[in-house]
Parts: structure tokens; sequence; C-alpha cells
């Protein structure tokens, strides 16, 4: 089914084709013609299932047919958990807007960094894509105004009742005007999102899109046993021995994370580190040399993982296993995105050995340990 069917408008067609959108992913297929008519909306879909998207453009030519909203007050509110997902969802929401005929201007604003550019930046805005803390602090100094508010999204839903906004998001609500269309996208329904899906949406319409399989088919899974001591050369190895031109290196902490980095630059690969003791801008600054290929490894921790949105990334390591499988799927899941092709490996000590078992049994896959201990590492 082309885009072309779901009602979209010619601009927006237009602005599909010239980002390369060819067909739309079962969840815009699904979300984009409800939106556009008005319905409250909740949306089950994976990370990395085209969901931004999915709000995006509708939102979009919903808000061309309104009248430009009065000074600082805004018709459109995207809440999310993360800066790096702010950042990305308003990414989206330039790319396409930059085509409308009408402009629409969008900003992401968030913790973190100075509140004074964000506040000037308020100007104008019709689109805000906001963590709670920064935007109660905004609607705190007459920054922003919520009374004319048309559309609520609520993006990766179950992530921001985790990481503990509820007491914020209940103080948005109440700024916020009883009549609107509401949005909920999450990658899991739980307990919690049952709940604010009974607060927040009016007969929604549900669409749950499943989780594929065959996403993990795409992705090439291999497992090095190895010494906790040698990990480093034997990650550096895998990197010039499998010309790994582009790789996102994933480990536990941050402290690891500067270490590995440390370790690849001494050994003249060109790898940086995105973790959350780093800057707004060294962040950002990381993820666009890491895309444009300035740098050959980005080495990042999972808090940062959301933020990265890479179509064809062709490598990840797992330096250390994640906590959870899920968290264990999300990373792998950051290659063989998009019907590309990806590798991912992971680097398992002896103490990992039995989670990492676990790890295959809940996601019903078999990955061979590969033993690393005839491999020659001097010199790496």
């Amino acid at each position: 089914m082309p885009f072309a069917t779901l009602g979209l408008n010619r601009d927006l067609l237009y602005a599909l084709d010239k980002q390369f959108y060819t067909q739309p992913y079962p969840i815009q297929e699904k979300a984009i013609p409800p939106i556009l008519k008005g319905n409250d909306l909740l949306g089950i879909a994976q990370t990395g299932s085209g969901k931004t998207a999915s709000y995006v453009l509708p939102t979009l030519q919903l808000l061309q047919s309104k009248p430009v909203a009065k000074n600082r007050h805004i018709n459109t509110l995207v809440l999310v958990p993360t800066r790096e997902l702010a950042i990305q969802v308003q990414k989206v929401y330039k790319a396409f807007s930059d085509r409308l005929e009408q402009g629409i201007k969008s900003l992401a604003v968030y913790g973190g960094v100075s509140i004074n550019p964000q506040m000037i930046e308020m100007q104008g805005v019709e689109i805000l894509v906001a963590t709670p803390g920064r935007l109660l602090e905004l609607v705190e100094k007459n920054a922003v105004y919520l009374t004319n508010v048309e559309v609520l999204v609520l993006d990766e839903a179950d992530k921001m009742l985790n990481l503990g906004f509820k007491e914020e998001m209940a103080k948005i609500f109440k700024l916020l005007p009883a009549k609107r269309q509401n949005l909920l996208f999450s990658a899991t329904l739980s307990e919690d999102l049952n709940a604010i899906q009974a607060l927040v949406l009016k007969q929604p319409i549900v669409i749950k899109i499943e989780a594929e399989t065959e996403n993990l088919d795409l992705i090439t899974q291999l497992a090095y046993a190895v010494e906790d001591e040698k990990k480093g050369p034997l990650l550096r190895y895998l990197i010039t021995t499998l010309e790994m031109k582009q790789v996102l290196v994933f480990t536990s902490s941050v402290h690891k994370a500067d270490t590995v980095t440390d370790k690849l630059n001494t050994n003249r690969i060109k790898a940086i580190a995105m973790h959350s003791k780093k800057s707004q801008g060294a962040r950002e600054s990381a993820l666009s040399k890491f895309k444009n290929g300035e740098v050959q490894v980005l080495v990042a921790t999972d808090l940062m993982s959301r933020g990265i949105d890479i179509p064809f990334l062709p490598f990840v390591v797992n330096y250390e296993l994640p906590r959870s499988p899920k968290d264990y799927i999300h990373r792998i899941g950051r290659t063989g995105r998009a019907e590309n092709a990806g590798t991912a490996i992971s680097l398992v000590n002896e103490e990992e050995k039995h989670h990492f078992g676990v790890i295959q049994k809940k996601m019903k896959k078999q990955v061979e340990l590969i033993l690393s201990e005839h491999i020659d590492l001097k010199g790496y």
C-alpha cells in the first residue's frame, strides 16, 4: 500500500519522496488514517518500527488547516522521556515541515542545557517536543502556554512511566485543555500504561503491531567466549579483520565506555564515546561524527541507545551484556533495520555465560558461542 492511499496531502507525499520513503511500515499504514480523522489512538509497536513518522505526518497535515496560533500558545505537544529522543523527533518534524507550503515551526526542549535559549526559541513555535521536567520549567517562566494544545502525543509512554515521570505528567495533564486529540505510542502494554490510557484516551483506536521475528532473522548473531581482560584486544581484532567501517559498541557503564574508547584510539581506531556524563553538545557531536563517517566506532551506554537511529548500521558489538533480554534485543535491533542485514557480536566472559543463556531462551534463538582461545591477539 503506497503512502498516497493514506489520505496525506500532496506536499507531504512530495516530502516523503524526497526523504526516500517508499512504502509505509505497518504502524504508519494503520495509524495515519485514524489520526487524520481526529481519533484518539494507542499504538503498540517495537522500537525501530517507524512510529515517529506515523504521528509526525498526520499532525503536520492537521496543523496545515489551522490558523496560526497566538505566540507561545502551541498547538501540538509531544512528550518524550529523553533529550536524545526529543532531538530525533524534532528532526523528523523539521525534515517534513521544510517541504510544506505553509511553514510550521517545531522545537525540541529538554534539561541539561541552559533554559534561556530555549525560552527565546519558543517564539512562533507551533509543535513542541519536550521532556516533562523542562516543559514545566518553561511553563513556570511563562515561556509557553498549554491552554490551546489540540494534539497531545506521548512517545515511548512505557519508558516515561518506568523512568518516574508520573508526578510531572500529572501536573502537565492539569494544564492541558480537556478537549484535545490524544496519541499514545509505546513498545509494550504494561499495567501502568493501562492506567494512563484510561486517564488520557477517549474511545481510542488501538493498534498493536506484533514484533516481527523476521527482524531478528536479518541479524547475524555471533558470540565469542573470552576472558574479561582480553575483550579489548578481541574487539580491536574483530574491527580490523572484519573491516568494520561503522560499528556501535555497547558497554554497561560510563567508565567502561570511556576506557574502551581510549584504548581504541590508542590503537589507531577512531572512536568516540556517548553517555550521560557528556554534555548535550558533546553527545550530538559524537552521533553526528559517527553518522557521517568521521569516526569508525561509537561507544555507548543503554540510556543513550534510544537516540541512535541509523538505517544502514552494519555492526553492533556487546562489549558487555545488558541486564535484561529486552535490552539485548533493543541493542542488536540498532542493526538489521529497514530490511537491511546486519551483524551483532557479543563478547561473553565466564561470569556472563549463564546470563547469555537466559537471553537466548527469552528471545527463542540460539547463538553459537565461539571459543576465542585460538585467536592470535598479539599486536591488538
